[in-house]
């Protein structure tokens, strides 16, 4: 505990931690975390040279002197650093976590809140073991509301993130079937998600919950919860178009709001609704939360229209699952385009459910209509003798064939899971 707060005196100093000696880690904390193929205290001396305060390492050989902290474990004292510093600060923490929709409705509740707030909110995808500490550790005494997201890929993942970043406030997006390879079953992804409904009802804490989702009602009795949806006691809401992008009319005190955005498909209704209800509870103007979702832009391969020199394409290669890949293709069905392909990578991590999830997809394909379909992956490629499309096992056949045969003209869906990597097909759109 000595060694804890010691190393904490540096941090109040520094008020920096760094990860990764690729990137700049001048006067910060180096964390020499270490994986399986990688041993991060090899690191430590390249990141002291490039001006970073202090090295944190769990190996003696590589200790430098007064420039490195040598503890048992990198990794628990990177968490321990984040519990110690959640314990001295007074912002607000929201945890965010769920199947689906994660990191836009992460995204959406921050665009809200900043609009009047001081918010500290996850950067990318960092919802681990590492990232949530990490998040933690950016809040400063200015930050009022710190919004940290939250991934889990096993039973008690949860627990751990909500044990460093002890939430106020909850929000479990939905839970379908993802991780399966981790989780063991569908049962194994509720239990997991409702670590968070768990330290919530066991804290006192609040849970935003979607009362169109009857699984997360259910699970989240006996919390003190703020429900929401398309019809709430906060607000009532309806969709106007969702052609090409999804916008919504939404009425609060007798005040209607029109909120075109720059969201793809229906199913972002629910992330919308989300960031409403959070901005209303924390006080933020209707005028402000309706500018914030109107303005937002997704990026990073999730939900992107993009416009090439030839065709429409709807860039949706984050993440795949079940429930997601069969969203996209129901609202690329909505989406009614006149020359449609469809572009979908394997579903990564559904363990021994993986080929009958695949499976369902085809079925699904054929039911349909579209014509014009490219599947991509090992799991789809086992079923290439059942069905009329054009099948790759890995991703280099798919960029040989699309050299050779570009799309023109067309509107394209790209999905599958961020392993599959295709966004790598953009170059020959």
């Amino acid at each position: 505990m000595r060694q804890l707060a010691k190393l904490y005196e540096h941090f109040l100093l520094t008020g920096k931690v760094s990860t990764d000696s690729r990137k700049e880690v001048k006067d910060t904390i180096f964390f020499a975390l270490s994986g399986e193929s990688f041993n991060g205290n090899k690191f430590a001396a390249e990141a002291l040279d490039k001006g970073a305060a202090l090295a944190v390492i769990d190996q003696e050989e590589y200790d430098k002197g007064d420039s490195c902290f040598l503890v048992e474990d990198t990794l628990e004292t990177l968490q321990e650093l984040a519990r110690l510093h959640r314990s001295k600060i007074n912002a607000r923490v929201i945890g965010i976590t769920g199947t689906n929709g994660k990191t836009t409705t992460k995204e959406l509740i921050s665009s809200v809140l900043s609009k009047e707030k001081q918010v500290v909110f996850t950067q990318g995808n960092l919802n681990n073991h590492i990232g949530v500490p990490l998040t933690i550790l950016n809040i400063t005494s200015d930050t009022e509301i710190a919004v940290v997201e939250m991934g889990a890929n096993h039973i008690g993942e949860i627990d751990l993130l909500c044990s460093i970043a002890q939430p106020h406030l909850g929000i479990i997006t939905n839970i379908g079937k993802a991780h399966l390879e981790g989780f063991g079953s569908i049962d194994g992804v509720i239990k997991a998600k409702s670590e968070l409904y768990h330290f919530l009802k066991t804290n006192h804490g609040v849970a935003f919950v979607n009362n169109e989702d009857q699984l997360l009602m259910n699970l989240s009795e006996g919390i003190e919860r703020i429900t929401y949806g398309f019809k709430s006691d906060q607000f009532i809401s309806a969709i106007v178009k969702t052609k090409p992008f999804l916008s919504l009319r939404w009425i609060h005190k007798e005040k209607a709001y029109l909120c075109p955005t720059n969201l793809v498909g229906r199913y972002n209704a629910d992330n919308i609704h989300t960031a409403i209800a959070t901005g209303i509870y924390f006080g933020i103007s209707p005028g402000n939360i309706n500018k914030a979702i109107s303005d937002y832009q997704p990026d990073n391969n999730r939900s992107q229209l993009v416009n090439t020199a030839t065709n429409l394409i709807i860039m949706d290669a984050y993440n795949a699952n079940p429930v997601s890949m069969t969203n996209a293709i129901e609202n690329f069905m909505e989406f009614q385009p006149e020359n449609p392909w469809l572009i979908l990578g394997d579903m990564f991590e559904l363990g021994e459910a993986s080929l009958t999830e695949h499976q369902k997809i085809i079925e699904l394909l054929k039911k349909s209509g579209f014509k014009n379909i490219i599947l991509v992956g090992k799991d789809f490629h086992t079923f290439h003798k059942t069905h009329p499309y054009i099948s790759f096992a890995a991703l280099p056949d798919a960029e040989a064939y699309l050299a050779v045969n570009p799309i023109r003209n067309a509107q394209i869906l790209i999905k599958g899971s961020r392993g599959m990597q295709l966004e790598k097909l953009l170059k020959l759109m």
